[in-house]
């Protein structure tokens, strides 16, 4: 069955992945970045190599996400999947099912800090990042491929997509703040193993020396570390140059009220006003 990570883009699950493969692919809980291959991403192009599509129609994968769900469990295992795709329905096809999902996290993440990421990564403007924000029809794909949407992930808009994660009731579901993941990262870390313990049914007691070593070896400052030194798997290329973007920007730092000007903090409190007050934002 499978058990997702999921997230709006820019929110902290590269680094809960970081978390959760040193955990349960190390022998000693250290992060190896060749860990992260463990929990791979749903759905990419590999899981529809035995369907009949068009990879030049965006939606075209959308009607299959179910039958590779049903081949991905068709050893009954448990597998990690890491998404940002809304979690509903696309042209009647729907993204998962209770047959083939047995539960999930949802790491959700300040808007206002969202947008400064979204920014970095994608080399945007403000303006443009917050409008990929506010878009219901927002899809991502791999841009380096012309003419190939096979890894289509349909996010819609920030707020569309936290919200169809959070108020669905087809799985268990866990939500956390990435905010604070980052202030109790031990604390809410053994939340999340013990929260997949108790889904999956796994007789496992929480390894307490194993989750320290996860917590501290995925620190941000050893991941930037790791990227300076030996590149990281998930950064891309800019398109503005042949160089990758960091991967791990700000971290800690990423601070909206440091960043923007009071005339462009009014503004995002009001675009995001009343999900900053249901997410208990201040």
């Amino acid at each position: 069955m499978i058990f997702w990570i999921a997230s709006y883009p820019k929110s902290g699950n590269t680094w809960l992945r970081a978390l959760l493969s040193s955990y349960y692919y190390s022998n000693d809980g250290f992060f190896d970045q060749n860990l992260l291959k463990k929990i791979g991403q749903f759905p990419e192009k590999r899981h529809f190599n035995e369907f009949d599509y068009n990879p030049k129609i965006v939606t075209e994968t959308s009607k299959f996400w179910l039958q590779a769900q049903n081949k991905i469990n068709s050893d009954k295992k448990l597998k990690f999947f890491k998404t940002h795709n809304l979690l509903g329905s696309i042209n009647n096809n729907k993204f998962t099912n209770k047959e083939n999902t047995i539960g999930g996290i949802y790491i959700v993440r300040d808007p206002r800090n969202v947008l400064t990421s979204i920014q970095n990564h994608y080399e945007l403007t403000r303006d443009d990042a917050l409008k990929f924000m506010l878009n219901e029809k927002k899809f991502i794909h791999d841009h380096r491929l012309e003419n190939d949407y096979s890894d289509f992930q349909f996010i819609s808009s920030w707020e569309k997509n936290y919200q169809s994660w959070i108020r669905q009731n087809i799985f268990p579901l866990k939500v956390i703040k990435y905010e604070d993941l980052s202030k109790k990262t031990f604390k809410i870390f053994q939340e999340i193993i013990e929260f997949i313990e108790k889904i999956t049914k796994s007789k496992k007691s929480f390894n307490i020396a194993k989750a320290k070593n996860s917590v501290q070896s995925t620190a941000f400052n050893n991941m930037k570390n790791i990227e300076k030194k030996n590149g990281f798997v998930e950064s891309v290329l800019s398109k503005n140059n042949p160089k990758k973007i960091p991967f791990f920007h700000l971290g800690p730092d990423n601070n909206w009220r440091d960043i923007f000007d009071g005339n462009y903090k009014k503004k995002l409190e009001s675009t995001f006003e009343t999900n900053l007050k249901e997410l208990n934002y201040k």
